[in-house]
């Protein structure tokens, strides 16, 4: 199937997974990718940005499709560390970001610099 989803994300079927809190690990991505679709791993679910770097490279193990991660910015006393999270995304080079919750706007310029996608996900 061509769709514009399809041709803009480099995928087989316009279907894309959403970041799924505590279970959006590498193994669904890659499933979700191998199958036709944009897999997301959930980059909060992973807790740093060390072990995001992990889970990214775990799934590029596990598939050579395209995949997401995804970002949700919630507001918060202690925030993660978005830019740390950032860094990881970029330095990877995982050709899209989903993001949820607060406006994205602060981090976009660097994730289109780098020429990631950005989907911004509303719920």
């Amino acid at each position: 199937m061509k769709t514009k989803i399809t041709e803009l994300f480099g995928i087989e079927h316009p279907i894309i997974q959403g970041g799924m809190h505590h279970v959006g690990f590498a193994e669904l991505a890659a499933a979700v990718s191998n199958a036709g679709g944009l897999g997301t791993i959930t980059g909060l679910t992973q807790g740093t940005p060390e072990k995001l770097a992990n889970e990214i490279a775990r799934c590029k193990e596990m598939t050579d499709k395209p995949f997401a991660v995804n970002l949700t910015f919630l507001p918060s006393l202690t925030p993660p560390d978005y830019p740390g999270l950032i860094k990881e995304i970029i330095d990877a080079g995982v050709p899209v970001v989903e993001t949820a919750g607060r406006n994205p706007a602060e981090y976009l310029p660097a994730l289109k610099e780098a020429g990631i996608k950005v989907i911004h996900k509303c719920t």
